[in-house]
């Protein structure tokens, strides 16, 4: 069994300690420029504590650096609402996402008098979108607008009146086919960071979000990964150093590759995933730096790094994995989409059975019905 070992040496950049007068800590990630972070007031060293510090670096990184807005602006607003309890009250991951998408108002818009805002504006603004996009910049100026009129900025929700658009239901991300993981393989030789990233993913089956803030630091003394998901909150334990549980023994050979990949690197980081400056990558350069690197292998245009995630569900349940294994894997909090996957591969094990004896099922599996969560 392979027992964790803590990196060493390494320095954590950007901490700030202040003590009040009645002696009690506040901790910050303060990097120049940047807007501080809260952190956890436990060692340094520790998973929880290393898991917001990752965070708040990944924050850092898509914050622009600060500039002073003209007062009554919609710069101004965003400025405002950014640095905000409602806005802060939000997971790591919407602030990033809410952030860039607020950003586009800013550097677009910015000048303009938030009072002068009308229905009509924020109409003309999403028509030059397409549908999801329009729908994404729409949830901007909703939260923007339902904040300004709490702090007294405007006087109502103009937004409001601004109809969503509607769009065509979509499958989501493409899952990997077999060949084309063993393309990827082939491609990208086992010492480099395309091919560390890729076997990260495939063996955790972590969003992105979550990806690219794995540690060694989270390897427990009895071989699990264990980490928190960014867009949940909810716990997710992996094998990582440990015997697999014998239906998942077909996969140790994945599991073989994700160790030969980590003992490849030549230098030990605070994360496995880094840029070549050994930097934590921030989760939008990451999902495009990796689709990237997809395509330079040949692979078929949109596979990206979620699907990757949707590939390893899929593994998953051809071995026959329960939905509930498979959700403990992969850190869905509910079980409809990893019910869609056990269906198919149900399906695909029904007509390769060989033996004669076997009554075939007649009828489909009914899953109770849930709102999916990927």
């Amino acid at each position: 069994m392979r027992r964790p070992v803590r990196p060493r040496g390494l320095k954590l950049k950007y901490i700030k300690t202040v003590t009040k007068p009645n002696g009690k800590r506040f901790i910050y990630y303060s990097e120049p420029g940047k807007p501080r972070v809260r952190l956890p007031d436990l060692p340094h060293n520790s998973a929880k504590f290393l898991k917001a510090y990752v965070a708040a670096q990944q924050e850092a990184l898509t914050s622009p650096r600060k500039i002073r807005a003209r007062t009554g602006s919609i710069a101004a607003a965003i400025e405002a609402y950014l640095s905000s309890d409602s806005f802060m009250a939000n997971r790591a991951s919407t602030r990033d996402t809410k952030r860039r998408r607020l950003d586009a108002l800013r550097k677009d818009y910015g000048d303009a008098k938030m009072s002068d805002l009308r229905a009509r504006h924020i109409q003309a603004d999403i028509t030059k979108l397409p549908g999801h996009a329009a729908n994404n910049r729409l949830r901007a100026w909703r939260a923007l607008c339902l904040w300004s009129v709490d702090a007294g900025l405007i006087a109502e929700n103009v937004s409001l009146a601004v109809s969503k658009r509607p769009v065509p239901k979509s499958e989501g991300h493409t899952p990997w086919a077999e060949d084309e993981i063993s393309t990827y393989r082939k491609f990208y030789h086992i010492g480099s960071s395309e091919r560390l990233a890729f076997e990260v993913i495939y063996w955790t089956g972590a969003r992105s979000g979550d990806a690219v803030g794995l540690s060694q630091g989270m390897v427990d003394q009895e071989g699990w990964l264990t980490y928190l998901q960014s867009k949940t909150g909810g716990q997710v334990s992996i094998p990582w150093g440990r015997d697999l549980p014998e239906w998942a023994d077909p996969i140790q050979t994945d599991l073989a590759q994700l160790h030969a990949a980590l003992d490849a690197r030549g230098d030990k980081h605070l994360t496995f995933i880094t840029t070549t400056h050994g930097k934590a990558r921030s989760v939008k350069s990451f999902s495009q730096w990796f689709s990237k690197a997809a395509s330079n292998a040949g692979l078929p245009e949109g596979r990206s790094a979620h699907g990757l995630r949707k590939s390893r569900a899929v593994k998953l349940a051809e071995l026959g994995a329960t939905t509930h294994q498979i959700a403990a894997w992969t850190g869905h909090e509910t079980l409809s989409e990893v019910e869609r996957y056990s269906r198919k591969a149900d399906r695909k094990r029904l007509l390769t059975r060989t033996d004669q004896k076997q009554k075939l099922e007649t009828d489909p599996k009914q899953f109770p019905k849930s709102v999916a969560s990927d």
